[in-house]
């Protein structure tokens, strides 16, 4: 199990991430404004990157939850972003709920890294899952 300097460890390694989709997203729409190779290019190298760092902290990695992850770390920048524009524009009371949705769905996240951590440790100790009792 995770210690709680760990946790604090991951949630700066998320955010990384969620800056690097971010990333991934502008030179995506750059590449398709400009149709420059170079920009494919660095866009691939940034999603290499972002791909090997998540693998630091997506742990379920059942059917779809690698991607799952990435869409709630995507989710979870953008809500904060819209909610900073919110708040620039003297929408406080906006940008405040949009920042508990961003909270919300960050918290998703990491709820559903919990599944996997629950199901790596019933393997280690020869628990059966619900998935392993079904194929039996």
């Amino acid at each position: 199990m995770i210690n709680k300097g760990d946790v604090a460890r991951d949630h700066e390694l998320a955010v990384a991430v969620m800056n690097l989709i971010g990333v991934e997203e502008h030179l995506a729409f750059t590449v398709s404004k400009t149709s420059r190779k170079e920009y494919l290019e660095i866009y691939n190298e940034v999603r290499k990157l972002r791909s090997k760092l998540m693998k630091r902290i997506v742990r379920n990695r059942d059917g779809e939850m690698w991607c799952v992850s990435k869409h709630l770390l995507s989710s979870t920048m953008r809500l904060m972003e819209t909610a900073i524009k919110y708040a620039s524009e003297n929408k406080q009371d906006e940008a405040i709920k949009l920042l508990i949705d961003a909270a919300d769905t960050f918290q998703l996240f990491w709820f559903i890294q919990k599944i996997g951590e629950k199901d790596e440790h019933d393997k280690k100790t020869g628990k059966k899952t619900q998935r392993s009792k079904r194929r039996n």
